[in-house]
């Protein structure tokens, strides 16, 4: 597969293997992908499929046993531990099911809390803050700790703390799996968003029908491979 300008990731024949010998588990074979700069893309398939080991790989939270990934230009199947993670750190956001916010801190520390630790200049880390919060519609809740909040507003509240560090891509992994139906389509429309005003690229795994109506594509994961585009 070719790489375009236009793609902020690429991947070629992309094999991930767990286990040896007769326990080996050959969870990704061969997969081929470009994902366009400023898309909302989905990933789905049935537990197992893969999706999540993709999404892993894309991140550079693991490594594929043969193939390539190029991200922005620049080969992650190459990099050092260190590179992998200042790429992370930097360029990327990820979004789990699993929101993980700090109980004892309002919406604003959350995410002011995480561009610390990663880093963040100090004199800009209010302004970054409070801009993601805006992003997600949570600005008048930003003085709320996560007990105030519902489960969709605890959501935002992880998406802006993964989107505080202004990532190009951005990878969630079922982040709507846990929600309502209106909540779910809340959190679609903050990402909708965030892919027409700041041409973030996004990149999630789903099992909603519904959210792949939303979607710019949908590529569909079967036993280890991409079957389908569309």
């Amino acid at each position: 597969m070719q790489s375009a300008s236009s793609d902020i990731i690429v991947a070629t024949n992309l094999q991930r293997t767990f286990g040896k010998g007769s326990g080996a588990v050959h969870v990704l074979k061969g997969v081929d992908i470009a994902i366009p700069s400023g898309s909302l893309i989905a990933f789905k398939g049935r537990s197992g499929s893969g999706k999540t080991t993709l999404i892993n790989l894309l991140s550079a939270l693991d490594r594929p046993n043969e193939g390539r990934i190029m991200f922005e230009g620049r080969d992650l199947s190459s990099m050092s531990s260190k590179d992998r993670d200042n790429v992370r750190r930097t360029r990327m956001g990820l979004i789990f099911q699993s929101f993980a916010l700090l109980p004892l801190m309002s919406a604003y520390e959350n995410v002011e809390f995480v561009l610390r630790v990663s880093g963040f200049p100090a004199k800009e880390r209010k302004d970054a803050a409070i801009w993601a919060l805006e992003q997600v519609g949570l600005k008048p809740r930003m003085n709320h700790r996560p007990f105030e909040m519902s489960g969709g507003e605890q959501q935002r509240t992880a998406i802006a703390r993964a989107i505080a560090h202004k990532p190009s891509l951005l990878l969630a992994d079922e982040p709507t799996a846990e929600l309502d139906t209106k909540t779910g389509f809340q959190i679609m429309k903050a990402f909708r968003n965030l892919v027409e005003t700041s041409g973030m690229s996004i990149i999630m795994t789903t099992h909603d029908p519904a959210i792949m109506e939303i979607v710019d594509h949908v590529y569909e994961l079967e036993d280890g491979q991409i079957v389908v585009p569309t």
